[in-house]
């Protein structure tokens, strides 16, 4: 995967008053921009895409920054973070085909022929450990995820890719994938459109575990696509931003009776595991 930033990006760090030229690295080293509301976020979101106007920006948010041995921000997909990954991508596996076999709502063809839907499917409904990551179009659902659960810190981390067209995009160059979930899942699976979710995925994909050995383990982190990193107190920032409330729990993770994919994902889980 190409490091954003070989060409000039411009960012948010700790100490900055304004949008400044910064690295990939040296965002990823900061601690991360404070913003004290949702509109102060927007307002700075707005600021840099207007300034890296090359880029379409993706959000994801955390409860926690998380750090590689070079203390760079690391965004790295589930199968590739678990110790165990050969144990893991066989999870994956004997998900994948339960999904293939027990599919039976809008799209199934669509589903039985494209690998990195089914895999969207299953990371997005947390089945198992997939080498897709998540995010979001949504900087309010974002920042929202990264309350959930959350005390005195949370992360909303800015992604930059070059462009999105279709269901998936693949971009050769910067070796990445981007899957839109609206896209891809059924309209009967609340969740994703909710959500306004998309995945992130290595291009070419990980078809198999295998593939990870020709790969440094930096070269599978999405925080290298990361352009800026805010940090905000999640009880303050609903406070002072009363006009853009926090998204509930609930609204963004619809129960079973508006959403039969969760129903059926969640029997998948519960056999794999």
């Amino acid at each position: 995967m190409e490091t954003i930033g070989s060409k000039q990006i411009y960012s948010f760090l700790e100490v900055s008053e304004h949008a400044e030229i910064a690295s990939n690295t040296r965002v990823r080293k900061d601690t991360g921009h404070l913003v004290k509301s949702y509109v102060d976020l927007a307002r700075k979101v707005a600021e840099l895409q207007f300034r890296n106007r090359d880029l379409v920006f993706l959000f994801r948010g955390q409860r926690k920054d998380y750090r590689n041995k070079q203390r760079n921000t690391s965004l790295r997909p589930t199968l590739l973070r678990e110790s165990r990954s050969s144990q893991a991508y066989e999870k994956l596996l004997r998900a994948e085909g339960l999904l293939m076999k027990r599919y039976t709502l809008t799209g199934r063809d669509r589903i039985a022929r494209h690998q990195a839907l089914r895999w969207s499917i299953l990371q997005h409904y947390e089945v198992c450990g997939t080498p897709l990551l998540d995010v979001t179009q949504s900087l309010r659902i974002a920042a929202s995820f990264a309350t959930d659960k959350s005390s005195e810190q949370a992360f909303v981390y800015v992604l930059g890719v070059p462009h999105i067209s279709g269901a998936i995009t693949a971009h050769d160059d910067a070796g990445l994938e981007v899957i839109r979930l609206s896209s891809v899942c059924p309209p009967e699976a609340m969740r994703p459109h909710l959500q306004e979710g998309f995945l992130l995925s290595e291009y070419p994909e990980l078809a198999s575990l295998g593939q990870k050995q020709h790969y440094e383990n930096h070269e599978l982190d999405f925080g290298k696509r990361i352009v800026a990193k805010f940090v905000f107190n999640p009880k303050l920032f609903w406070q002072k931003s009363q006009a853009f409330p926090l998204v509930e729990r609930d609204a963004i993770y619809p129960s079973g009776a508006s959403d039969p994919l969760l129903s059926l994902t969640q029997k998948i889980k519960s056999e794999i595991e």
